[in-house]
């Protein structure tokens, strides 16, 4: 950035908070001195106590109205540019007041908005902001939505003549093994009432920051306009961005008016072409690939909807770590800095606008917003060459009209994302209705778009494929353990659906769901959906091992153990799947016979107890990766070797642990910003004298945060559990237990003492730095 060009100040720090409504706390004269304060990103429902009576969708916590308010200063050297507010997310029916004046109300809250502020500042003097937030409708999305102003806030200051907000939007026409060709429309707003006269200059510079390819062109703005410019560069043998290899550019538009810089602003894009095939699938850069995929929703357990960066780096990173390269932003659009991180990370990325249209809880706003919300989603993420894919809904009831009503909606969304942004295809999903009459074949329902999701379906992809074969079609939502039939798409059949994919047609799927996420429960006492490869900790569950042997080409073996009467929350009927286990303490089985399950893409698996061999299976001779061994149980330790051409490639082992004797702390960051946002997550371990971790001997523990960081949450991971996320206390579950800590915004040491009331107190130390 240059001096004197734009600003974007992030906004989340200080804000004054109250639960409740009030009718005066727009004003900017109204004392708000006794408020607590807050800093964003902010979810209050997350802190509140659980009870029955606020329903399953929301797991069971309360919604309400809130109110946020922030007294800032504004320096007089601002005036004559403009100023503006971004809220990148606000949970929902938001108002937002500048010193006493209405600038909007936005009800959805899942896509970002912005208001000028300019014309109400108080120019070196003190303003208000306030901000009241109405979730007094909770639950009011299917699953956990939270409630707040949830996501990042920014403060944008710029020249009167600047480039718009989201206002680049490039593409990659051609793109050749030594040569892409790069078109830039960009959106120049003029504030002011004269005409000005301004030097565009697109540039783009590779990863090191050197500059590779250049445009200049004059354009004369009339008053009071945005006007768009059409530009064209060209890069020189491009690096393609891709699931391994993710290399992005950067676009930098800089205004100039008589050799002076005004503005600058920056775009990171990639350079990659994908195709989609009714016969042979998904493409990227010419090759065929499977989507390995989950469906998302964006709570993180202690943090609720809190939208942090790094807590959302932390889980990408450990889905990538088994195989995942892929995403479906269920049901909603994401935070921006989530699809910034797929970008740099390497994910695909399905970008879902809405759950419902014309029922459910985006009713009462579709006709007058479904444009505005779908519009803002699709000029904010355009420039992500993650996303591959718009989707315009989800199991929507018009899919069972029999009129034409819904196939007409569909389309009215359909032609709008074709227009606004025509390089991407856009999908919706489907659920499975009516078995025996599947309506949404009948009407043309699923002849609109481009791409159809298949929920939950797989029995019949190849009879749908006969019926209508240029249709492209993969699995939006596919349970994580069982297959279903086509006259019972529950089931429960011992078959993994990910084999669908062997197909050369489906080009992927995405299992619901990829981590345990809050709400949407299937009964009191469980706050959520517990049946995802990873618990609400992101600690990894037993049966993850399935998905590192198909998405993974490295060797693995795990071991499961198979035990119905384990203390696992069970979740809903065909989401679930048998109660496995990942240590080996079953002293109530004490020579008696157990299944044990080796998860491999090994050839073969030699398993061993205390030494002595159980013999070698093959893999082949068992669905699922999983080979099944049935052996008497010998405490001491269980290993699995796995082979490929009689070498072994892979080995795994639990053993036996003794009583707690220890409390182990490890991080995933000892060194953080001290940005006032970045997060260190500690994970707290109960083990033996030997380091064995101890599943079966949880116990009460107590985290104290001291020095120049804050403690965010506590988490087990077991839904069922209902102590307070934004507490000090947590009981382990499964002999484990997480600590998130965020920096303050001063450098200095940030101490974590972790206490029991029966083990010795353990302290974990993390330097937070001006990095």
């Amino acid at each position: 950035m240059y001096p004197d060009t734009r600003k974007r100040i992030c906004f989340d720090f200080d804000w004054k908070f109250m639960l409740g409504d009030t009718q005066d706390a727009c004003l900017q004269t109204y004392n708000d001195v006794y408020w607590p304060t807050v800093q964003l990103p902010h979810d209050w429902s997350i802190a509140l106590d659980v009870e029955k009576k606020n329903g399953a969708n929301m797991g069971f916590f309360p919604g309400g109205i809130g109110w946020y308010r922030k007294t800032f200063d504004v320096p007089s050297e601002y005036k004559g540019k403009k100023i503006s507010i971004l809220f990148d997310g606000v949970y929902h029916q938001s108002d937002v007041y500048i010193n006493g004046k209405h600038l909007g109300f936005h009800p959805y809250g899942y896509i970002g908005f912005e208001y000028d502020l300019s014309p109400f500042l108080k120019y070196g003097e003190k303003n208000t902001i306030a901000v009241r937030v109405n979730h007094s409708d909770a639950p009011s999305s299917r699953w956990y939505s939270g409630s707040g102003i949830y996501r990042h806030v920014w403060l944008n200051v710029t020249a009167p003549i600047h480039i718009s907000t989201w206002g680049t939007y490039i593409t990659t026409p051609t793109i050749e093994e030594d040569n892409a060709d790069v078109d830039v429309i960009t959106s120049i707003e003029n504030y002011t009432a004269k005409k000005g006269n301004i030097l565009l200059e697109s540039r783009i510079k590779d990863t090191v920051g050197q500059i590779i390819a250049c445009s200049l062109t004059p354009v004369s703005v009339k008053e009071h306009t945005v006007q768009t410019v059409k530009q064209q560069l060209k890069i020189a043998n491009p690096c393609l961005w891709s699931v391994d290899s993710p290399s992005l550019y950067t676009l930098e538009s800089v205004i100039r008016i008589d050799d002076k810089i005004i503005d600058d602003y920056h775009t990171p894009f990639g350079v990659r072409h994908f195709n989609y095939n009714a016969q042979t699938g998904f493409h990227l850069n010419g090759k065929a690939m499977k989507m390995k995929g989950v469906n998302l929703h964006q709570d993180a357990g202690a943090l609720g909807t809190a939208a942090f960066d790094k807590s959302y780096e932390r889980r990408l990173k450990i889905l990538k770590e088994i195989g995942c390269n892929a995403i479906r932003c269920s049901h909603n659009p994401p935070s921006p800095e989530f699809l910034d991180l797929c970008d740099k990370l390497g994910f695909l990325v399905i970008d879902e606008a809405f759950d419902k249209w014309k029922s459910g809880y985006y009713e009462t706003y579709f006709d007058t917003w479904w444009q505005k919300d779908l519009g803002g989603m699709i000029r904010r993420d355009r420039n992500h060459p993650s996303i591959i894919m718009w989707s315009i809904g989800n199991e929507l009831m018009e899919q069972e009209y029999t009129s034409k009503e819904g196939t007409e909606r569909a389309r009215m969304l359909q032609d709008y994302v074709h227009k606004q942004e025509p390089t991407r295809p856009v999908m919706l999903a489907v659920a499975p209705g009516n078995l025996k009459e599947r309506v949404y074949n009948e009407t043309g329902f699923t002849e609109v778009t481009d791409i159809v999701g298949y929920n939950y379906q797989e029995p019949f992809y190849l009879d749908d494929k006969t019926k209508f074969p240029e249709r492209i079609m993969f699995g939006s939502e596919v349970f994580p353990f069982f297959r279903g039939r086509k006259d019972n798409i529950r089931g429960y059949i011992p078959l993994n659906p990910w084999y669908d994919t062997n197909k050369e047609f489906i080009f992927g799927q995405f299992i619901w769901a990829g981590i345990d996420y809050l709400g949407e429960s299937s009964g009191w006492p469980s706050k959520g959906w517990p049946t995802a490869p990873f618990n609400t900790c992101m600690f990894e569950k037993p049966f993850a091992a399935f998905f590192r042997s198909v998405w993974s080409n490295k060797p693995i073996v795990s071991i499961a153990v198979v035990d119905q009467s384990l203390d696992i929350d069970p979740g809903k009927d065909h989401w679930g799947l048998p109660f496995m286990a990942s240590h080996w303490n079953f002293p109530q089985y004490k020579k008696h016979i157990i299944q044990v399950q080796t998860i491999t893409n090994c050839e073969s698996v030699e398993l061993w107890i205390n030494k002595q061999s159980m013999g070698r299976r093959y893999t082949k001779d068992y669905p699922n990766n999983t080979i099944v061994w049935y052996v008497p149980y010998q405490e001491g330790k269980i290993e699995a070797h796995g082979f490929n051409d009689e070498v072994k490639v892979a080995e795994y082992a639990l053993e036996t642990s003794g009583k707690p004797a220890k409390i182990v702390l490890s991080t995933d960051e000892k060194d953080i910003k001290c940005n006032g946002q970045d997060l260190s997550h500690v994970t707290i371990s109960l083990v033996d004298a030997n380091g064995i971790l101890v599943p079966d001997a949880d116990m009460p523990i107590t985290v104290i945060v001291e020095g120049e960081g804050n403690l965010l949450g506590v988490d087990n991971g077991d839904l069922r559990n209902h102590q307070s996320y934004a507490g000090s206390e947590m009981k382990t579950y499964q002999g484990k237990m997480l600590a998130i800590i965020r920096s303050t915004r001063f450098p200095g040491n940030i101490r974590v003492r972790v206490k029991s009331k029966y083990l010795k107190e353990e302290t974990l130390t993390i330097k937070a730095t001006k990095l």
